[in-house]
């Protein structure tokens, strides 16, 4: 018989599913994170969950990192609602094509009603919490697209900068956090982004203290001189929760959860080890701590979320429902492969001792598990701002060095196909980007005049001056008006494009 997941109920789950060996009136917070979303419960909530569970000596000390989750969208309310009513408890399902596994994690021990500005301010200024840790999207930086810079012009940054003791935004937050603990001669905490962004601790140090800079120039110096901003790069393949994760967990496990993660096994996490006030001992559970972890989350980028921007649009074009399904369609399959070995690997800076080519491997094999589930609509999500992440720097090297860029170029006018608002059956798609009217509008004007797609500056940015990539873009987006998609990949894999 199914018992709903809280607190009280742990003894009493099959041993089927593994439980903290920790009581959670042993934690203590020290960690405030914003955006209680699948993947960091599938991520940093894990691995701290194996931290505290640890059987050693210096166990205790660790217990002092518990997490308190933040969030500023009131839709985030019912996320709040469904972890309350299960004592913030969470169950992770692994799956691969012929096993599944499940834990219970209790790493996070309370959770700030969003919308409560005071409540976020008065944990933000507890000298307990040394950390302040985020995954709020890659569209959550505020962020000018066309020139990589933080956009001071926002009006969300600009209702927080003259309003900064009752700010909106997560770095308005932080910022009112910093200037609490500066006034109280209370060390500042750490602030570490887990977002798949490229210098993601570049990124988010630059929106504080732009911010910060647009409050007070000594105070953004302050910060520049006392916060520590992590870089890291983050992996596991987490796809969205739907009344399908929650009936599996049910049957499988005998677990009522509001709000299961369903994931792949796999998970990899590479830090800088740049504190400011201490950090909990995750090297004892697998995290890689380096001096500079750039070279790495490259390669992350480049290669898995590049890879699957690249198989996305395609794929959605066709039909394709799932990850999987896209990967076992040798087209598809053939097209990811020609890309990566071909345009995306040569474009990616070595690391000593790692292999590109079994990386790629490895994520072609974590594409393909079945079981995972991974949607093509998700992946399909948020192209203006995954585009400049995950593809068009591979273009830029490229063009640099002399380079092919033709396949790359494919990829965007497979999204720009895309953003036209139908599959070649002629389904429509629901809007599925922030900026979905305008990608509309410039997708289906494209079809005749592709470069005006290019002219989406927040996108494309300088591309639109070289001839070589527009060239290749024309061409890519006109055979597949033409052409179709199918008969495009044909072309491409064997070299007719």
């Amino acid at each position: 018989m199914a018992n709903r997941l809280n607190l009280d109920k742990l003894n009493t789950f099959n041993n089927k599913v593994k439980t903290p060996k920790y009581k959670r009136s042993q934690i203590s917070a020290g960690i405030l994170h914003f955006g209680i979303g699948n993947f960091h419960r599938a991520h940093q909530a894990v691995y701290l969950d194996e931290l505290f569970s640890l059987d050693d000596s210096c166990a205790n000390a660790d217990h002092q990192w518990g997490i308190i989750g933040a969030s500023v969208r009131d839709a985030d309310m019912h996320i709040h609602q469904k972890l309350e009513a299960q004592d913030w408890l969470t169950t992770v399902v692994e799956l691969e094509s012929d096993t599944i596994s499940s834990r219970i994690t209790g790493s996070m021990i309370d959770y700030i009603q969003p919308g409560d500005t005071d409540g976020i301010l008065s944990i933000l200024s507890n000298p307990e919490i040394r950390i302040v840790s985020m995954t709020i999207t890659e569209g959550g930086y505020f962020i000018d697209n066309a020139t990589g810079e933080f956009n001071p012009d926002d009006p969300e940054i600009i209702w927080d900068a003259n309003h900064i003791d009752t700010p909106k935004t997560v770095f308005g937050l932080i910022l009112a956090g910093l200037i609490m603990r500066r006034e109280q001669d209370i060390a500042p905490f750490t602030i570490m982004s887990c977002d798949n962004l490229s210098g993601n601790g570049y990124v988010t140090a630059n929106a504080v203290i732009g911010l910060a800079s647009l409050v007070e120039i000594k105070l953004a110096q302050w910060i520049k001189k006392s916060v520590a901003f992590p870089n890291s790069m983050v992996d596991r393949i987490t796809p969205a929760t739907t009344e399908n994760e929650c009936k599996l967990v049910e049957h499988e496990f005998e677990i009522i959860d509001n709000w299961p993660v369903v994931c792949e096994p796999f998970r990899q996490w590479v830090l800088e080890d740049n504190f400011t006030s201490g950090r909990p001992a995750l090297d004892k559970v697998g995290v890689t701590f380096v001096d500079d972890v750039t070279p790495y989350e490259s390669m992350k980028i480049n290669i898995l979320n590049g890879g699957h921007a690249a198989i996305a649009y395609p794929a959605a074009l066709m039909d394709i429902k799932t990850v999987g399904q896209a990967m076992a369609n040798q087209l598809v399959n053939s097209y990811l492969t020609k890309l990566e070995y071909e345009e995306i690997i040569p474009s990616i800076t070595s690391i000593e001792n790692v292999s590109f080519t079994d990386y790629f491997e490895q994520v072609k094999t974590r594409f393909s598990n079945p079981s995972v589930g991974d949607t093509i609509k998700r992946i399909c999500y948020d192209g203006s701002n995954r585009q400049p992440k995950f593809i068009l720097p591979s273009v830029e090297s490229n063009l640099k060095s002399g380079h092919k860029i033709k396949g790359l170029a494919l990829v965007s006018a497979f999204w720009c196909r895309y953003c036209a608002g139908f599959t070649e059956t002629g389904i429509r798609f629901l809007p599925n980007d922030p900026i979905w009217d305008r990608l509309q509008i410039s997708a289906r004007a494209a079809k005749n005049k592709p470069k005006i797609f290019l002219q989406l500056n927040n996108v494309f940015g300088s591309l639109i001056n070289n001839s070589t990539y527009v060239e290749e873009f024309h061409n890519a987006l006109k055979t597949i008006w033409i052409e179709g998609t199918e008969q495009t990949l044909k072309m491409y894999v064997s070299n007719k494009l």
